[in-house]
């Protein structure tokens, strides 16, 4: 048995909100939905689940009560990244009170810091948790790249992989020649799943598996016993909805499909807004593609 923390699929949830807060009733209707699905693992409070427009008071809330509900029964993940060290270390170490399996932790955003600063950041992260720690490069929302050699200082440093956003998916195949085995990439775009996945990522933190966790299995089943054309025709049917989702700044699409699926998912909070007219008729026809309504 290998020590990755998952293998395949995992959902980055969305957060439904009320006028009083975070609607916990409609947040355990969509973990059911991951869990009955079969999804391995979900990130509470990461960009998806719009951590940046929460208070620590409710992500650390979110984290347990997600805890409490999924029982053992996947991977839980909670989103713990800013530009701050001293304060995401000092949420680093609250969350990994809550209970939650590891860390999801964005690379410090707009102080475009050095590769140097990065390993000295999630150093500091990682004594302060004590749990696993993933570094999460998404370039593009953060202006900061993670370099493939810099991966190598940051196993060392005890950080236990990364969730790779750069689309080029000759990084990961560079990630896994640098660095010990034990280091593990996950992709972090859904219409990368299966080059990044033939590259030697071990699976996907995926917006898609919001509203389509078991089309999401069958990607990531299918790369993990080495089908990749399989993977690849689950994959290119997938494509008119994961470019709908994206279509708009995420999680705006993704939170207005699930409306459409009939799931409460609450507005986006400001300075998020709703999803476009034409956003929204092209969702629905991707869902209609994919016989989902």
């Amino acid at each position: 048995m290998d020590n990755i923390l998952f293998h395949g699929a995992c959902t980055a949830l969305i957060t439904p909100f009320d006028q009083s807060g975070v609607d916990f009733q409609a947040f355990d209707r969509l973990l059911d939905r991951q869990l009955q699905a079969g999804i391995q693992a979900v990130v509470v409070c990461g960009t998806t689940g719009e951590a940046s427009a929460m208070s620590d008071v409710e992500k650390l809330a979110l984290m347990s009560h997600a805890v409490r509900y999924v029982r053992g029964r996947c991977r839980v993940l909670g989103g713990t990244g800013s530009n701050s060290t001293a304060h995401a270390a000092e949420l680093s170490a609250a969350a990994a009170q809550t209970g939650v399996d590891a860390l999801l932790v964005v690379t410090p955003y707009y102080n475009k810091c050095t590769q140097q600063g990065l390993v000295a950041h999630y150093e500091q992260i990682k004594k302060a948790a004590g749990i696993p720690v993933i570094a999460y490069n998404v370039p593009s929302r953060t202006g900061v790249d993670i370099a493939p050699q810099t991966c190598k200082a940051l196993c060392e440093v005890g950080i236990a992989g990364i969730k790779e956003a750069n689309p080029d998916a000759s990084r990961v195949s560079q990630i896994c020649g640098l660095c010990p085995e034990g280091f593990t990439v996950w992709c972090g775009n859904d219409d990368r799943i299966v080059p990044f996945m033939a590259a030697g990522a071990q699976g996907v933190i995926s917006v898609l598996s919001n509203p389509c966790p078991a089309l999401l299995r069958q990607i990531t089943d299918a790369c993990l016993l080495g089908d990749y054309a399989l993977a690849a025709k689950r994959q290119a049917e997938a494509m008119p909805l994961i470019s709908a989702l994206f279509a708009e700044v995420n999680p705006i699409p993704v939170k207005a499909v699930m409306e459409l699926l009939g799931q409460q998912a609450g507005q986006c909070r400001l300075p998020l807004t709703g999803a476009s007219p034409q956003t929204v008729a092209r969702l629905k026809d991707a869902l209609h593609g994919l016989n989902l309504c």
